[in-house]
């Protein structure tokens, strides 16, 4: 299931719907640093845990309900914000001994391989545009 999630997350980001630029999928969470592109925070989050949902669901062939209702966010202030979530995002399996170091957590964008983005010059000029998203 987790590989469907990233399957999903990663369908979005290829059609342009956010920036992704950290992520952790956790047993019973994830956390997502992303910059929304011309939707809202909330409509890629319904993108995203809708996304899945479906896949889940057609997957096994039930109607299983698989989210919580809401989230929390955080806009990311600054560089020094970003990096500061950006670690720990990446740092949740460690904190959780899931893992030595976050590179060795396979769903967690700190393992190698995974392709993210940049954060955006214009957040750097100090403009709101990412936010922290968990669920």
């Amino acid at each position: 299931m987790a590989r469907l999630f990233l399957q999903t997350l990663y369908s979005y980001r290829r059609q342009g719907k956010f920036e992704l630029h950290a992520f952790v999928l956790m047993p019973e969470h994830f956390h997502l640093l992303l910059t929304p592109s011309e939707i809202t925070l909330e409509r890629a989050i319904q993108f995203i845990k809708g996304g899945y949902s479906h896949a889940v669901k057609e997957h096994l062939g039930n109607p299983i309900e698989i989210w919580e209702r809401g989230f929390t966010d955080h806009r990311i202030r600054d560089a020094e914000d970003f990096v500061h979530h950006r670690m720990y995002i990446h740092c949740n399996p460690v904190e959780r001994k899931l893992v030595a170091e976050p590179s060795a957590f396979r769903y967690c964008s700190a393992f190698p391989g995974f392709k993210l983005d940049p954060w955006p010059p214009v957040a750097e000029a100090g403009f709101l545009s990412s936010a922290l998203w968990h669920d």
